[in-house]
């Protein structure tokens, strides 16, 4: 090593106080792999630039992959329910076409909604989840949450003078997934606290909902027949119906269950009797 090149190697000293310093700054990947980056630059002649452009790129590149881990954790999706567990072969031609785009997220950002209707049995809820998965991945934050879970948690929230705070909350997410929206009948202030929902999300933020119930049926969920109208013209005015049909999966795994039983035969066995005759003795 030439003078010149020793005067300006670090010293342990100079080494430590750099470390606090990025600590300080909240940098902890850059200081993890400075020292690793700085042999790097040096062995191939990097320049400054080039050596800190690499730096901080790790540091983007790790917060973002913390960042998409928290999301994860925080939407509560099933994680079974993924994109690569879906079978799109069971999708009806215009779910299966559509589907890759609306994974992308593109209609996060107009706030358009995506509402999933079907039979049960039919997929809904694994391809909500899956788009949900796909959004988390891009980086969007996402909630799933089954409808009477939301209703419950927004009740709560009225009670004790908190309902503004927790629409609040959930407004942090670009997409909310209602799950199964009339499987349970709603009370009239269950009714009101859920539309407030959807209206504080009109035209800003996204939701999905799967449901088994039909536009026409929907007077059973909000009781109101206006109610139950102003309700389906905010979600509907800008938004993605998916209808899933076909033949119930649960019905075909049932259905393949019981073939894979091999019934068990039992052949009945005859025994014959063995009859032995002892001779008596003569006296």
């Amino acid at each position: 090593m030439n003078a010149t090149a020793a005067a300006s190697a670090p010293t342990p000293a100079t080494t430590e106080a750099l470390a606090v310093l990025l600590r300080a700054l909240k940098l902890p990947t850059v200081s993890h792999h400075a020292e690793a980056v700085a042999s790097t630059a040096e062995r191939e002649g990097w320049s400054f630039v080039h050596f800190l452009h690499h730096l901080v790129a790790l540091e983007v590149e790790e917060r973002r992959r913390r960042r998409i881990e928290r999301n994860q954790r925080d939407s509560e999706l099933p994680s079974e329910k993924s994109l690569a567990t879906l079978d799109r072969k069971r999708l009806p031609a215009t779910a299966a076409k559509m589907l890759p785009s609306l994974c992308e997220g593109a209609f996060l950002q107009r706030g358009d909604n995506v509402l999933l209707f079907g039979l049960p049995g039919r997929g809904k809820t694994h391809v909500a989840c899956a788009i949900g998965h796909e959004l988390v991945r891009r980086g969007h934050r996402v909630l799933f949450i089954p409808t009477f879970a939301l209703v419950q948690r927004l009740l709560a929230a009225k009670r004790d003078l908190a309902l503004e705070a927790e629409l609040g909350a959930l407004d942090g997410f670009d997409a909310v997934i209602l799950d199964d929206i009339g499987y349970v009948q709603q009370s009239r202030d269950e009714m009101e606290v859920l539309f407030t929902f959807l209206a504080e999300r009109y035209e800003r933020k996204s939701v999905l909902i799967t449901s088994n119930l039909v536009f026409s049926e929907w007077d059973r969920i909000f009781k109101d027949p206006m109610t139950t109208a102003a309700a389906i013209d905010r979600l509907i005015h800008h938004a993605v119906i998916l209808e899933l049909s076909g033949k119930s999966k649960r019905a075909e795994d049932a259905e393949q269950a019981l073939k894979e039983v091999k019934p068990t035969t039992t052949t009945p066995t005859t025994t014959t009797p063995t009859t032995t005759t002892k001779k008596g003795k003569s006296h």
